[in-house]
């Protein structure tokens, strides 16, 4: 089929008060995506397309991110800080594969929530990826110096700047299916597992501002760091139509350039082997009828540095509940 063709004289028609032509061509529009659709080179004994052509599902999201820090710079030091949990609702159509949604945060339109955060995913049986950006300044936590009492941290002291991108590539893609747990656009019909291989980014800039209380330094600390791993996922399909995914991706930080700033005088991080950042994700789903309900979650957990020098651990997750049907 001659696509530019058939998307020409698809705008050709609806440039024309001709209902009947308009009509002929969403059909073929429908009939082409439903070959896409239901397309594609697995195994229908252990994957499925659902039927129907619509999904509208509702969902809860529910996100958080940590950092903590430990080392010997001029005294020896520990610390940990959390930012504000974020939440959302959002609702989301897709058809014939396609996909759009609008999400909403309850407390950022009211004005108690000030920082930005941004989610993409996409999972293919084969392939599929994770792009969380986060910019917050709303991390409260504590630190210890030496042998000292904990001393409690101010939600201003830092301006945090993080990206993090994973994808995976599944080598049993026929079979097992990401899609089924995550997004719902197929239906896993047996148990099976697929082993994976991975690639991760992690780039993040934390701004640290002088507080006359603590006393301390102005800083900056500069992460980027890019890793290549391999792990493993699971589907386990139980009856009464519920599945639970389980899945870990760890990988090896290959590249890195990580560099910090205290008081204006630069220094450059120390590498230790290993370091590594990890993705883990977890799904439960049940299904009955036209309906589905369930909870998916995706964990990324980073380490790098020297405990002699810096040593940095992040943590970043989010929680997702949904309902959903198919016409």
């Amino acid at each position: 089929m001659d696509y530019g063709y058939f998307c020409f004289s698809l705008l050709a028609s609806l440039a024309q008060p001709d209902t009947a032509r308009i009509h002929r061509h969403l059909l073929l529009a429908d009939s082409v995506l439903s070959a896409r659709y239901y397309g594609g080179n697995i195994d229908t004994n252990y994957i499925q397309r659902p039927a129907g052509r619509l999904t509208l599902k509702l969902r809860f999201n529910v996100s958080g991110a940590g950092i903590e820090a430990s080392g010997k710079m001029n005294e020896t030091f520990q610390s940990h800080h959390e930012a504000d949990f974020k939440g959302t609702v959002s609702v989301a159509a897709t058809y014939r594969g396609i996909s759009a949604g609008l999400a909403l945060n309850p407390r950022a339109l009211l004005g108690k929530y000030k920082d930005y955060e941004l989610n993409l995913n996409s999972y293919g049986n084969r392939m599929g990826f994770d792009v969380v950006y986060q910019r917050a300044k709303n991390f409260t936590g504590w630190l210890q110096v030496g042998d000292g009492p904990r001393i409690d941290v101010p939600h201003d002291l830092m301006t945090v700047h993080t990206l993090n991108l994973n994808g995976y590539y599944a080598f049993n893609h026929r079979r097992f299916s990401y899609p089924a747990a995550f997004t719902q656009s197929y239906i896993q019909r047996r148990s099976v597992g697929s082993f994976m291989i991975g690639a991760s980014f992690q780039g993040q800039q934390i701004e640290t501002h002088h507080n006359e209380t603590l006393d301390n330094p102005e800083g900056k600390l500069q992460i980027v760091n890019f890793g290549l791993g391999a792990g493993y996922g699971y589907n386990l399909v139980l009856p009464h139509q519920w599945l639970i995914h389980l899945s870990s991706l760890p990988t090896f930080i290959v590249y890195s350039r990580n560099r910090m700033w205290l008081n204006d005088e630069r220094q450059t991080m120390k590498y230790r082997f290993p370091e590594v950042i990890i993705t883990g994700r977890g799904a439960v789903v049940h299904s009955w009828s036209r309906y589905f309900v369930g909870s998916t979650m995706v964990f990324n957990f980073t380490a790098i540095g020297d405990e002699d020098q810096l040593e940095v651990r992040n943590t970043k997750w989010r929680i997702r509940t949904f309902i959903g049907m198919r016409f």
